[in-house]
């Protein structure tokens, strides 16, 4: 099932055990959440996912998920976690820090300080995102058009996403991104003009910069991105978790899937309107993770349940439109998602997502690092789910 091969230093000073995955997966995807700054965190899975010598085969992204989707797609495994990292400095970093500041080392020192002075130190990092943007990803309009009057549908809104093309033009390779045999990529968006949930996917188009752009445009802040004569929002509007695009594909196949979630549908209930703020974005956009997964379970349960019956049903009466439509729902693939959810800091507000601090980045990727190195300390949560119960979730932080 799993053979441990040899051992890696993780840059923390954990040993992580390199794991060879069960050859009966024909799909090892990442599936990634929109969630803006916070998702550096899933940056730091994919470096915990790299040490183990996992490497996924389907990478699956909706907002900043796309995005991250866009660099690991778009180079070679050996390159993806220094891609990565380059990435998140360059749209991270400020103007009075050097570009090789250890930002880590910040991040270490900063659990120190009481929540307070992070509270008023996160403040003016995420009004600076607002006032000035942040480079290579988006800046501010002088002034809005369409404030008043009617514009153009692309620059109506309060920010202007132009530098972001160059960005993952410089950190992606866009031939390598469509090449599908090597990795499948799916990235979602909302049709602005018939308000439809769709995929950009690279086994039937060929993806530009402009896909991933339209996967993370949300409105107000980002204007529609128009692609082939169709203007496309920020697919986190319908829906933030790209899981259903692996669960539904045809044919159903045995599918070993790492899902990170930016943000927790369980959380405490609030006592300010600062507190309220907070909670009403966690609801909005954690997409219900847990009780989707668990709708998918039973729906597989039911798919399995739904072959057995079938398999005793006699050759003679299986040529029925009736017996057809039956077997076309029956399945006995096996699912087992093991689940990353982003756990809020005491000091983190509503402004989490576009705090964009370089403090703050490596603060979430040490997170998310620390989650998926805790999780692979439990491979027999990573075994082939069995016949009677062919859809398994994990989950670090429930179980």
């Amino acid at each position: 099932m799993f053979h441990e091969k040899q051992d890696l230093q993780g840059s923390s000073g954990t040993a992580t055990a390199r794991l060879e995955i069960d050859r009966g997966y024909a799909v090892k995807a990442l599936v990634l959440q929109g969630g803006g700054a916070l998702g550096a965190y899933q940056a730091g899975v994919y470096e915990g996912l790299a040490e183990a010598g996992i490497e996924p085969n389907w990478v699956a992204g909706i907002s900043i998920g796309a995005l991250n989707a866009a660099i690991i797609a778009g180079n070679a495994p050996g390159q993806r976690v220094a891609r990565l990292r380059e990435f998140w400095a360059h749209i991270c970093r400020q103007p009075w820090l050097p570009s090789l500041f250890p930002y880590e080392m910040m991040a270490d020192s900063a659990q120190h300080w009481p929540d307070p002075l992070r509270i008023w130190f996160d403040g003016i990092e995420a009004a600076r995102a607002l006032v000035e943007g942040q480079r290579g990803f988006f800046s501010p309009r002088v002034w809005p058009t369409g404030f008043a009057q009617p514009s153009a549908i692309n620059s109506a809104s309060y920010y202007d996403t132009t530098p972001l093309k160059t960005t993952l033009e410089r950190f992606a390779d866009f031939d390598r991104i469509n090449r599908h045999e090597e990795m499948r990529v799916s990235v979602g968006a909302v049709n602005v003009r018939n308000g439809n949930f769709v995929y950009f996917d690279n086994t039937q188009m060929r993806l530009r910069a402009e896909h991933f752009m339209a996967s993370g445009a949300l409105p107000p802040g980002f204007p529609a991105v128009e692609i082939d004569g169709e203007h496309y929002w920020d697919g986190g509007l319908v829906s933030n978790t790209p899981l259903s695009v692996i669960l539904k594909s045809q044919p159903r196949r045995n599918a070993l899937i790492f899902q990170v979630d930016l943000w927790s549908a369980q959380g405490a209930l609030p006592h300010t309107l600062a507190d309220v703020a907070t909670r009403q974005k966690d609801i909005q956009y954690s997409s219900r993770t847990r009780f989707i997964t668990d709708y998918m379970s039973e729906q597989q349960n039911f798919r399995r349940l739904l072959a057995d019956v079938l398999a005793l049903v006699p050759p003679q009466r299986r040529e029925t439109d009736a017996y057809r439509q039956a077997a076309a729902s029956a399945c006995d693939a096996r699912h087992n998602v093991i689940q990353l959810i982003y756990r809020d800091k005491s000091f983190e507000g509503s402004a989490k997502d576009f705090q964009f601090g370089p403090l703050t980045m490596a603060e979430h990727w040490k997170s998310g690092r620390e989650d998926i190195r805790g999780t692979l300390l439990h491979p027999e949560w990573l075994a082939m789910p069995t016949h009677d119960n062919p859809f398994v979730s994990h989950d670090i932080h429930r179980q």
